[in-house]
């Protein structure tokens, strides 16, 4: 999204418009059931009847969506995959796996160094030559203890890396601090990095990792299998299925249930590459990340922006490709104890709200999609229509069905007490 400051007048006209729209449509969305009650009862009632006909059959779709991926995954999670890449025979479209060095960028601020530690581990056992493994830590210039963190970590992991690098954000002035500015800033910083080690960028594939995401072991072998073998593979991005299990046990149980039902979803959604989207991580080529800019510095959902910026750079070619093996990482918890643990619940709200601003890339994406006439009208509308679709649906969707069918009978007397109610 392009800074204000650098838009005309009625650019920034357009621009707030497009902002205001998705919340202007989910009130109306909520609202209209209320108001029409009033007059058009039978009306709503037959809609709200839809939309249970709609759910039942969506949710069947996800549950046969979830089991696919689940027995993929079972499968991926039993192979040897750098055995796979060993097997393959390198041609005109196939590249030598062996050459390919994973890079992993972790933005982190306050992250305990117990947690680091599991991440980074996760990575240095992960089975993939230690030769071919970059690990690339963000923490803010001003973060002392980060600082502490890193080293100790350079000091237990580094020789079984190719190398360790720590780089230090200075939170340059405009940016919207978070992940998306620290990958910004950390980006282009990694890849001067890579350079001067003398690797080629469509060698590099870069993974942003969050500090708290343990990979799987096979991991890094599975996306190099898949990336050696894809003669697109510059056009791809990989996205492995998040499980918020490292602390699921110890978290109360609403939170649980928001982490299991994360998990689930993104499982259904990798049934469905059409509909996929980069989430929380993901892994890409360096020549994929500096041909998109990098990631943003002005916005806070860096995942989905990402993907968008990818989208168009690639003038719509670009390809996700599910990863069928888990990445685990922590669900929202905080230090409190007891019954209630308001603490931990409020850092589950935090983290919806900022999964809800992904909604901030509907300017972005609407202006962008007009501009790109390159691309097919019918692949534009209908990466469009799931992006709309789905950031209305989640907000409003469960509130039509747990009252949308008590609002005619409790608005509309008269025809509450008709055989039709």
């Amino acid at each position: 999204m392009a800074k204000m400051a650098s838009l005309s007048r009625g650019q920034r006209r357009v621009q707030r418009a497009l902002e205001v729209a998705p919340g202007a449509l989910t009130w109306t969305i909520l609202i209209a059931p209320l108001v029409a009650s009033f007059i058009f009862a039978p009306y709503i009632a037959f809609a709200i009847f839809l939309i249970d006909i709609y759910w039942f059959i969506r949710t069947a779709t996800v549950v046969l969506g979830i089991r696919r991926t689940y027995r993929q995954m079972k499968r991926a999670m039993l192979e040897d995959w750098w055995q796979r890449c060993l097997s393959l025979v390198v041609s005109p479209d196939i590249i030598d796996p062996r050459r390919i060095v994973h890079a992993v960028l972790i933005p982190t601020y306050t992250e305990p160094y117990a947690i680091l530690y599991e991440t980074v581990r996760a990575i240095a056992d992960a089975a993939y030559p230690a030769e071919n493994k970059v690990v690339a830590i963000v923490t803010r210039e001003s973060d002392r203890l980060g600082w502490e963190n890193v080293h100790r970590l350079q000091q237990e992991f580094g020789h079984r890396l190719r190398a360790f690098v720590h780089i230090k954000d200075p939170l340059l002035p405009g940016i919207v601090v978070g992940k998306s500015a620290a990958m910004a800033y950390g980006g282009p910083v990694l890849r001067h990095e890579l350079e001067a080690m003398g690797l080629d960028q469509k060698d590099v594939i870069v993974t942003d990792l969050d500090s708290d995401f343990r990979v799987h072991r096979q991991f890094f072998a599975y996306v190099t299998y898949q990336y050696a073998s894809d003669r697109k593979r510059l056009e791809c991005l990989f996205q492995p299925i998040p499980m918020f299990h490292n602390n699921l046990w110890r978290v109360p149980f609403a939170v649980r249930i928001m982490a299991s039902a994360c998990t689930q979803w993104q499982m259904f959604l990798s049934s469905r590459p059409d509909r996929l989207v980069a989430f929380s991580s993901y892994s890409m080529s360096l020549d994929l990340v500096i041909k998109a800019g990098y990631w943003d510095d002005d916005v806070i959902p860096e995942d989905s922006r990402f993907y968008w910026k990818s989208f168009f750079a690639t003038h719509g070619r670009l390809k996700v490709v599910p990863v069928f093996l888990p990445i685990y990482g922590d669900a929202p918890e905080a230090s409190d104890r007891g019954v209630l643990r308001e603490k931990t619940h409020a850092n589950q709200y935090n983290q919806i709200k900022r999964w809800a601003w992904g909604v901030s890339d509907v300017p972005y994406v609407t202006v962008r999609l007009l501009r790109h006439a390159e691309i097919s009208l019918w692949l534009r509308a209908r990466r469009y229509g799931y992006m709309i679709f789905n950031h209305l649906t989640w907000t409003t969707l469960p509130l039509l069905l747990l009252f949308g069918a008590a609002l005619p009978r409790l608005l509309q007397e008269d025809w509450n007490l008709t055989n039709a109610a």
